[in-house]
C-alpha cells in the first residue's frame, strides 16, 4: 500500500509543494522561506517517520504568515490524501513531548470531523517572534489549518514551558508523534475503525 500525498497550491501570496509519505523513514527536504518554519517542519518529518519534502515561496517581505499559514493547509491536504480510505489504521493516537524545561502533549483522532483545540501556551509570548522570522502566535494558525484540511481532530496542551522555542518545537514534535500513532496499520483491524463504516 502506498500512502503518499501530492499537493500543489499557487496564490497571489504564495506558491506551496508538498509531497509526504506516511511509511517514510523521516526523510526530510524543507525550504519555505522562514528559517525556524523550516527546522520546526524538519522536526515534523523525523520525528513524524514521514518522507517529506516542502517548497515554499511567498511575500515573506511582508510577513510570514501567509507563507507558515498557506503550507499548513497544503501540508493538511497532502496528509488527507495519503491517508486515502484509512482502512486499517489505528485512528487515534497522541504523544508527550519534553523538551528541558517544557512538555507539551498531542491527541488525534484521524475522524473525518476537522476539528482544533490549542490551550497552555504563555500569552506573554504572544509578541515573540522566533529567531526573528517566526511569530509565536503562528503555532495555533498552523495547527488549526492542519486539523481543518487534514480532516482531523487535533488537541494540543503546553502543560509547561518558558522558552518559545522550547514551546513551539515541543508542540511540533507532540503532534508528528501523534499523528505517527495514529496513521499506522493496526494489525488487528482490517476495516474501517468505525462503527459507522466510514471516516
Amino acid at each position: 500500500m502506498t500512502r503518499v500525498g501530492k499537493i500543489e497550491r499557487t496564490t497571489k501570496e504564495s506558491s506551496i509543494s508538498v509531497v509526504l509519505d506516511l511509511d517514510g523513514t523521516g526523510e526530510v527536504e524543507i525550504n519555505t522561506g522562514v528559517p525556524f518554519y523550516d527546522h520546526m517542519l524538519t522536526a515534523f518529518g523525523a520525528h513524524g517517520s514521514l518522507d517529506l519534502k516542502v517548497e515554499a515561496s511567498g511575500d515573506t517581505h511582508i510577513d510570514a504568515h501567509h507563507t507558515v499559514e498557506d503550507t499548513a493547509i497544503v501540508l493538511g491536504q497532502a496528509i488527507r490524501q495519503a491517508l486515502g480510505d484509512k482502512k486499517g489504521i489505528r485512528r487515534f493516537g497522541d504523544c508527550y513531548i519534553p523538551m528541558d524545561e517544557t512538555l507539551a502533549h498531542a491527541a488525534i483522532d484521524v475522524s473525518g470531523r476537522p476539528y482544533c483545540v490549542h490551550v497552555g501556551e504563555p500569552p506573554e509570548f504572544n509578541t515573540f517572534t522566533i529567531g526573528g522570522n517566526y511569530p509565536f502566535v503562528l503555532n495555533r494558525h498552523v495547527f488549526d489549518s492542519l486539523s481543518f484540511h487534514a480532516q482531523i481532530a487535533l488537541h494540543v496542551r503546553v502543560l509547561h514551558g518558558r522558552d518559545p522555542h522550547h514551546i513551539a518545537e515541543a508542540q511540533y514534535k507532540a503532534v508528528a508523534r501523534a499523528l505517527r500513532a495514529a496513521t499506522e496499520p493496526d494489525p488487528r483491524a482490517g476495516g474501517i475503525p468505525s462503527t459507522k463504516g466510514v471516516l
